[in-house]
């Protein structure tokens, strides 16, 4: 499943997600490990048209973004948006068995609440892949959150991560970032020691 797991970037718009495949790309998102079982995520799951058109006016650029790429994510039938929520982190930090009532945020040198959302949609990109689907998890530009948030009421203690598009594949370009190849395990593991290769 990993060695078949692509960014599918463009999508059947006539095949919508199986009810009962969307349920379960969702919830083998909750088996994400999340520090502190904190489980501070949220999903906004859209699949009327309506809601996917929305979604798409909120966060396009003003300028429409790069449009070969933008057309064929717009036919996704699934769109789900991971949110990762900080506070959660910061409260369940301060609970007893943690024992930081301070909430220092400084305590978090690593924003985990970002890190967990990130494995929960890993979960989905995988599970979409063992669905015979395709997925292509993508940035919302930060210029377009505000408008994000405002369509589709969402409190500020959640942060959107991303979106994934979800769908049966169509045929669809390459890339041009694959272009520069995976890098191999010997550049980029250091064993015993950082700058120790072999």
């Amino acid at each position: 499943m990993v060695r078949r797991r692509r960014m599918v970037r463009n999508f059947d718009p006539d095949r919508p997600v199986p009810a009962t495949v969307r349920e379960r790309i969702l919830e083998h998102a909750l088996h994400a490990p999340s520090a502190g079982f904190t489980q501070g995520w949220g999903f906004l799951v859209l699949e009327e048209p309506a809601d996917r058109e929305r979604f798409w006016a909120a966060t396009t650029p003003e300028n429409g973004g790069r449009r070969r790429w933008l057309a064929g994510l717009r036919r996704a039938p699934l769109l789900i948006v991971p949110h990762s929520n900080k506070d959660a982190y910061i409260e369940r930090y301060a609970e007893s068995d943690k024992g930081w009532t301070d909430r220092d945020e400084a305590r978090w040198p690593v924003p985990y609440w970002h890190i967990d959302a990130g494995f929960a949609s890993l979960l989905m990109l995988l599970t979409a892949v063992d669905e015979g689907l395709g997925a292509c998890f993508f940035g919302i530009p930060a210029e377009r959150t505000a408008a994000y948030r405002a369509a589709f009421g969402v409190p500020d203690e959640y942060t959107p991560i991303g979106a994934i598009a979800i769908g049966y594949r169509a045929p669809d370009h390459r890339s041009p970032s694959l272009a520069r190849g995976r890098k191999p395990v010997a550049e980029v593991v250091h064993r015993g020691r950082w700058g120790r290769k072999g």
